[in-house]
């Protein structure tokens, strides 16, 4: 009996359960249940002792922990291997599986690093101001939802799917309660108990579910999330549960999907994008077993090379060897189980109506070192079909089976791409930009994520069916309508985006920032005397004034070469509207800024990493004296370094106050 680890401890139900059988040789090896699970116990648990443990932490020290998760579970990896055999995977598929959920939670944790504060309170856009004199301004903050993130996982990926739901969840701040697919639950069980068995996470961070979730729904809240993947009707049914209509529960879907993989007119055979294409479409058949959200189910061609397509695809796919994992010869292993196989054999008989196989038999297969009758195996299966008929546009064969179809047109081409209502991924192999561009944009309206490929960029190329952590990986429609990952943007999904509006002082207090209007403090030590552990944002300095001569400009153009003629030509600027005379550089007034404030001496700033939103407001003449104000505006201390960032604010103003450039200036600082 898989244990269920729910309220901080592992808990076995007393029933006999739903038996799980092993994919490939039909046997028993283990019971599915979740008898006396206190769900609603469950659920507060993950709110008052899951929640408060991750609000209390940064991002960055989520994602520390997130990256320490991934490498522990790579040390693992044997293990995981070994269970997924199981669900019928090859070593390949397996580490498609494992490899990527441990990868997802590592991109994560890099990302959390790189684009994340080291701050529990997420900043987004800039300042809005809501008055003229500047004391009302607008900010948009997003903060953790005080609920738990229920995620409902897929049979296909059961490590890699619920890591791909867990890791924004996580680094949000917000707790989760996962739960598989019964079928290959037994993997998903194995991977939560090397997770608790690390002890990297904080009490109530994580539950897990090995059964149904019983009355789990009753009990949400408006703070709480739905993550669902899975058919369509399923998330129908999910989607319109009274409670989560009545407090508008966040939910997010990915469901049925019937991908596209478009062939260009120059891809003709010989050509490395037919090649790119026939591989694509084989190895999206294959892997998995075709068991992929992603995998390509429609495959347009243009018309003439129908036959050609076919029959370079039924070459390929008759090299492929089909059996038990156990033997590494083997290419696809068994479906998930032999009702899925049922499935499919019934939707490959609805797909028949509107063409016919080219290539495979659903009723017989040849496997090597397995019994074919008990393992839940299958035979490849090409279709060519008509692109005409309802079929191939609404019969999803979740399994190794794919549909050739031709297209006289690229306009025809993108009417055949949206009869598909929605799909998570397509690709459109072309080495014609203007053939890509035509296709990407007529069908991007019904796809979450596209893929162009050809010569230039296969060797780099994730490939067609692979979700990145980067992008979004979700689709409209009867795709679900929802996002999974998609970078910062999955991580924020877990948070409340709030408009706080406020006076400066009250905004740089709510978000740990300072900014334009705030108050700036000036007490006597220069800010670049201070270590990070003594710096507040609103520290400044004022330095100037430095008058800028016509020397200064003409010696500043020779030394660079920059004898842009509005520095150089007094006829030629008189002409220009902008200027009317010859101003000077705007990089030179940077870098006389940069001698007013800068403190020369070794001290606790150690670099200037960079410049960020530099603007040049008004022109610089000659005669005109600048004064440049800098404040600390933002601390972000980094988790494994000595060091930290400082983002300062810069404004550079001439005589007459008014500000001639403002930009940030980013330096790293020492802790102490």
């Amino acid at each position: 009996m898989l244990r269920n680890y729910v309220s901080g401890g592992w808990h076995v139900a007393t029933d006999d359960g739903r038996p799980v059988h092993d994919a490939v040789t039909g046997a028993e090896i283990a019971r599915v249940s979740s008898t006396g699970v206190d769900f609603a116990a469950a659920l507060d648990y993950g709110r008052r002792t899951g929640g408060p443990a991750l609000r209390a932490l940064t991002f960055h020290q989520r994602a520390a922990i997130l990256k320490a998760l991934g490498q522990h579970i790579r040390e693992h990896r044997p293990r995981l291997y070994e269970v997924s055999a199981r669900t019928g995977a090859t070593l390949g598929d397996s580490k498609f599986d494992v490899d990527g959920g441990m990868g997802v939670l590592l991109a994560y944790a890099s990302k959390a690093k790189r684009e994340l504060p080291n701050d529990s309170v997420y900043v987004e856009g800039a300042i809005e101001p809501l008055g003229r004199g500047g004391t009302f301004l607008g900010q948009h903050v997003c903060v953790p939802l005080h609920g738990v993130a229920v995620q409902v996982n897929a049979f296909n990926f059961p490590v890699w799917g619920p890591l791909e739901k867990f890791a924004p969840a996580f680094l949000a701040g917000v707790p989760s309660l996962v739960k598989p697919a019964t079928p290959t639950a037994f993997l998903t069980a194995a991977l939560i108990e090397i997770i608790v068995a690390s002890g990297l996470l904080p009490d109530g961070a994580l539950q897990f579910v090995a059964g149904s979730l019983g009355d789990t729904f009753d009990h949400l809240t408006g703070q709480d999330l739905v993550s669902f993947t899975g058919s369509a009707s399923t998330a129908t049914q999910l989607r319109t549960h009274p409670t989560l209509v009545r407090n508008a529960v966040r939910f997010s879907a990915e469901a049925d999907s019937l991908n596209l993989s478009a062939l260009g007119p120059d891809a003709t055979p010989g050509s490395a994008e037919f090649d790119l294409f026939v591989k694509s479409l084989v190895v999206e058949m294959t892997v998995k077993a075709g068991q992929k959200c992603t995998a390509i189910r429609r495959a347009f061609v243009p018309a003439p090379l129908l036959d050609a397509v076919t029959e370079a695809v039924a070459q390929r796919l008759a090299r492929t060897v089909v059996g038990s994992p156990s033997n590494e010869t083997v290419r696809m292993g068994a479906l998930a189980s032999l009702d899925q196989r049922d499935e499919v054999r019934r939707n490959v008989a609805a797909l028949c109506a509107a063409g016919r196989i080219a290539f495979g038999d659903p009723e017989k297969v040849e496997v090597l070192d397995a019994d074919a009758a008990r393992g839940a195996f299958i035979s490849p299966i090409l279709l060519v079909g008509d692109p005409d008929h309802a079929a191939p546009h609404e019969v999803e064969a979740f399994g190794p089976v794919s549909t050739l179809m031709p297209y006289s047109s690229t306009e025809q081409l993108i009417e055949y791409a949206a009869r598909g209502q929605g799909s998570l991924a397509g690709s459109i192999v072309t080495a014609d930009p203007g053939f890509a561009r035509d296709v990407v944009l007529g069908v991007a309206p019904w796809h979450g994520r596209l893929l162009v490929l050809n010569e230039r960029d296969a060797k780099e190329s994730t490939g067609h069916g692979s979700p990145l952590p980067a992008l979004v990986h979700g689709g409209p429609g009867r795709a679900g309508g929802g996002e999974e990952m998609g970078g910062i943007r999955g991580v924020l999904h877990h948070m409340q985006r709030t408009a706080v509006q406020g006076d400066p002082d009250t905004l740089a207090a709510v978000t740990g920032r300072w900014v334009t209007g705030a108050q700036r403090r000036v007490d006597g030590v220069h800010p670049f005397r201070k270590t990070l552990a003594q710096l507040r944002p609103g520290d400044s300095v004022v330095a100037g004034p430095r008058r800028v001569t016509q020397e200064d400009v003409e010696h500043f153009a020779e030394f660079t070469g920059d004898t842009f003629y509005a520095h150089m030509d007094a006829d030629a600027a008189a002409a220009n509207p902008l200027f009317g005379e010859r101003v000077a550089h705007g990089y030179l007034v940077v870098s006389l800024a940069a001698g007013l404030f800068v403190d020369p001496d070794p001290g606790p700033v150690l670099a200037n990493f960079g410049v960020d939103n530099l603007r040049f407001l008004t022109p610089v003449k000659f005669g005109d004296e600048l004064t440049v104000t800098l404040t600390c505006k933002q601390l972000t201390p980094r988790e494994s370094a000595d060091y930290g960032e400082v983002r300062w604010d810069a404004d550079i103003t001439r005589q007459d106050g008014e500000s001639v450039a403002r930009y940030d200036v980013l330096t790293l600082v020492a802790k102490e």
